[in-house]
């Protein structure tokens, strides 16, 4: 390899993460959610290493689900959408996926196909999100629908929450009542947390959690939390300098000379752009570590390349060490710096960021 933009993953911090998601609820299961390729991490190899204890994973699709299949996975996998198209199905019963039930057409579907083997289902109920969802009012119709269907399996109830993330909002309590109250009576499994609530929300912890971005070690709060700074980051995204320069007071440095030197100042130019993913829309002053020094970013970030300013780092030279987030940067910093959240940059790199296990 000679560029060397690219992603050291710890798979020991992720299965530190998947067990501090445990440890905090021992009485229940947990679905490592791994969609989007494990968010950025790598799907194929996230599984492998957590299968031997992990009770089952999560997907977006049947797609992203039959990639562990073919990687050799054999452990339960969850389709977090359910399936799209009734054509689904057979691969779903060959296969043994679960699935999300979140539509009534969905339910259709299932009475009209006859599987080798009962299939489980997760029914999903629209409790204030509203984005996918049985409507509270026909909930305990969807479920005395599929229970009568001699073909379904174990059936677990589960909502999605729209603002655990927000600690001190009442959206959460009000969910948890509106989940509860509908299902009660009814003698099923429950899952209602996600990484935030798994985290910050005990009273919804049910029967199966669902931890996604938390098994990244990546907090899901902008504040601190607890339970939050327990996790151990797994990603640290890593280039190096490629070329120096010095420039003068009031010079210019990259695309629309956005950034102007107050002073005399060493640029230093790294292999890492939005080309790899990481945000055109970092500002100046966003943080980077080079040779284990704190500076930032200077200029616009472009398609293979970024400048950063090595005037206080004397020791960084051609193939200096460039962390961009990891260990010791946080993502949630970087991603205030981007106008965005930690999910879309780890999840926005692309197929260049060559990923390395450890």
């Amino acid at each position: 390899m000679s560029r060397k933009a690219r992603a050291l993953v710890r798979l020991d911090a992720i299965r530190h993460n998947y067990r501090l998601a445990k440890s905090l609820h021992p009485t229940t299961k947990a679905v490592a959610v791994v969609k989007a390729d494990a968010y950025g991490h790598g799907a194929v190899a996230v599984a492998r290493m957590l299968e031997s204890e992990a009770d089952a994973f999560g997907v977006a699709s049947i797609e992203e689900a039959m990639v562990l299949r073919e990687a050799g996975v054999n452990a339960p996998v969850t389709l977090l959408e359910g399936f799209f198209d009734p054509s689904e199905l057979p691969l779903i019963d060959q296969h043994g996926l679960w699935s999300v039930v979140h539509s009534t057409h969905q339910i259709d579907a299932l009475s009209r196909y006859t599987p080798s083997a009962p299939i489980n289902v997760w029914l999903k109920m629209d409790s204030g999100m509203h984005r996918l969802g049985i409507p509270v009012t026909e909930f305990r119709s969807a479920y005395d629908r599929l229970r009568a269907l001699p073909h379904i399996g174990e059936i677990v109830l589960m909502t999605h929450f729209a603002c655990a993330d927000e600690l001190s909002s009442p959206a959460t309590h009000q969910q948890i009542q509106c989940f509860q109250q509908t299902v009660q009576g009814i003698q099923a499994p429950h899952s209602l947390s996600n990484s935030p609530a798994t985290l910050g929300w005990p009273e919804a912890k049910g029967d199966w959690l669902r931890p996604g971005i938390m098994l990244y070690g990546i907090s899901p709060f902008d504040v601190d939390q607890t339970h939050a700074t327990q996790l151990q980051p797994a990603m640290s995204l890593l280039s190096e300098v490629i070329a120096i320069r010095e420039i003068q007071q009031g010079e210019s440095v990259g695309y629309g000379a956005s950034w102007t030197a107050g002073r005399a100042t060493r640029v230093g130019t790294v292999a890492m752009g939005y080309g790899d993913g990481f945000p055109r829309q970092a500002k100046s002053g966003t943080p980077v570590m080079v040779n284990g020094e704190r500076t930032q970013i200077i200029g616009r970030v472009s398609m293979d390349m970024m400048t950063v300013d090595l005037t206080d780092v004397p020791s960084a030279g051609i193939g200096a060490s460039v962390e961009l987030w990891g260990e010791n940067l946080s993502i949630n910093e970087i991603a205030g710096y981007c106008d965005t959240i930690p999910y879309t940059l780890v999840t926005g790199l692309t197929n260049r960021v060559v990923r390395h296990y450890l």
